[in-house]
């Protein structure tokens, strides 16, 4: 996608701070730095969410965000570790690029997640639950 900020990142037309690539993958740091040690992990081909990934893309880049935030805990050992991602506008989503953000925690950071749990009853849980089940 000749527009994506993510696309020409990888493509190497915009300058980053590298810290992992391998052919499918590419790590970096955020611009936006939350705290020191925020890295984005990003599929080097333009995907946009969750549900365009298969099988075997889902696993790779996980692989990858797995082995970045064993290096950004070893290296900064942060109280907590957020990792965040996020599908469309909806869901928080900025850059329309499949991507991972790895984000070193420490308590009083000023990040907040609001999560107003609804606690429905068990009757409507089952129902929700059979409308998905893939067993």
């Amino acid at each position: 996608m000749t527009d994506c900020v993510f696309c020409k990142i990888a493509a190497g037309e915009i300058p980053c701070h590298k810290v992992f690539e391998d052919d499918r993958h590419i790590a970096f740091m955020d611009m936006g730095q939350v705290n020191p040690g925020h890295v984005i992990v990003a599929l080097k081909s333009h995907c946009e969410t969750i549900v365009d990934l298969n099988e075997e893309a889902a696993a790779g880049i996980f692989q990858v965000v797995n082995r970045i935030a064993r290096a950004v805990q070893q290296e900064f050992n942060p109280a907590g570790m957020t990792v965040l991602q996020a599908n469309r506008k909806a869901g928080w989503q900025t850059i329309p690029h499949f991507h991972f953000h790895v984000l070193p925690r420490h308590a009083e950071d000023g990040v907040n997640l609001t999560w107003p749990a609804k606690n429905p009853p068990a009757e409507e849980l089952a129902e929700l639950a059979d409308r998905i089940k893939i067993i």
